[in-house]
C-alpha cells in the first residue's frame, strides 16, 4: 500500500514573528517543530504499513529549512521524503497550499491513502487536508480517531463528532485527517536517527510539479491577512468581595443595572 503523509513544519509557539510588511509568518531562522497533529499522522501511516505492507512517503511544502522536519519523519520510520520548496510559494493560503500539495502528489503518481493531521497549530483552519482531497477528487474522512479496518480496496474508520463518533467506510484511494486520540507517536530509535542523517531528501520546485503560477503563493491566494494586531486590554472590570450571599446580591444588582441601561 502506498501511503502519503502531508506534514508541515511550524514555528515553535514560543518563537513566532510576523513580517510587518506582508503580515505573514517569518519562518527563516525561527525555531521550528513538526506540527504536533502531523506526528500522529506519521505514526498511523507507519502502523498501517506494518500491518499490510507498502511504503510511506512524507511530503511537505515549505522553505529549505523544512528539510529537518522530513528527516525527523524518516527517523521515525518513513521510507521516503519530498520537499516542495520555491520562493513562488511564499504567502500561500490554504487554497494555494492545497493546490501545491495536490500537484506534488500527482507527480508522485499512484497512491492508496493520504493521511494528514487534522490541522496545523499555526493556522488552525483544518482546511488543507480536505482541500487536497478536493483537488485530487478523492473521498475524505476528517477527525479520524481510529482505523478499524483497511485493505487495498476500502477503509473503515471511526471519526469524532460533536455528539460522539461515526463509523465511516470509504473506498480507496482516500484522504484521512487524524486527531491525537488515534495513537501514541513513537520515539525515534538510534538506528532511525542515523538513517535520517544519510537519507536523500527529494526536492521539487514549482516547475518540477508543473504548478500554475496564478494558483500559488500570494497570487493564487484569495484570502490574505490585511492587518495583524493585539486586541486592546479590557477596561472597567470590578472585583466583588464579601460572603457568597453578598457577592450574589451585588452581581444581581449589577446585572439588573446593565439590563435596565440596554432598554
Amino acid at each position: 500500500m502506498n501511503i502519503i503523509v502531508c506534514i508541515k513544519q511550524v514555528p515553535d509557539t514560543a518563537d513566532i514573528r510576523i513580517d510587518p510588511k506582508t503580515n505573514t509568518l517569518i519562518r527563516e531562522g525561527v525555531a521550528s517543530i513538526v506540527n504536533p497533529y502531523d506526528m500522529y499522522a506519521i505514526e498511523e501511516a507507519i502502523r498501517i504499513r506494518e500491518k499490510v505492507g507498502g511504503k510511506v512517503t512524507v511530503l511537505t511544502m515549505g522553505p529549505p529549512q523544512a528539510e529537518s522536519a522530513l528527516r525527523e519523519a524518516i527517523s521515525l520510520g518513513s521510507d521516503e521524503a519530498i520537499l516542495v520548496t520555491d520562493k513562488a510559494f511564499a504567502g500561500s493560503d490554504t487554497l494555494a497550499t492545497s493546490y501545491t500539495l495536490a500537484r506534488a502528489i500527482n507527480k508522485i503518481g499512484s497512491f492508496d491513502l493520504i493521511i494528514c493531521g487534522k490541522q496545523a497549530m499555526d493556522g488552525d483552519t483544518a482546511q488543507v487536508g480536505p482541500g487536497v482531497s478536493v483537488q485530487l477528487n478523492i473521498p475524505q474522512v476528517t477527525f479520524v480517531k481510529k482505523v478499524e479496518k483497511i485493505d487495498q480496496s476500502c477503509a473503515r474508520v471511526e471519526r469524532m463528532t460533536e455528539e460522539g463518533f461515526e463509523i465511516v467506510e470509504t473506498p480507496l484511494p482516500c484522504l484521512l485527517t487524524v486527531v491525537k486520540e488515534i495513537n501514541e507517536p513513537r520515539l525515534a530509535s538510534l538506528k532511525g536517527k542515523m538513517r535520517a542523517k544519510k537519507a536523500e531528501i527529494i526536492t521539487w520546485s514549482s516547475k518540477d510539479i508543473q504548478a500554475d503560477s496564478e494558483r500559488i503563493g500570494l497570487t493564487g491566494s484569495p484570502t490574505q491577512v490585511i492587518k495583524i494586531f493585539s486586541p486592546p486590554p479590557r477596561k472597567g472590570s470590578q472585583i466583588l468581595e464579601g460572603s457568597t450571599e453578598e457577592v450574589v446580591a451585588k452581581l444581581t444588582g449589577a446585572l439588573k443595572d446593565i439590563i435596565a441601561g440596554c432598554k
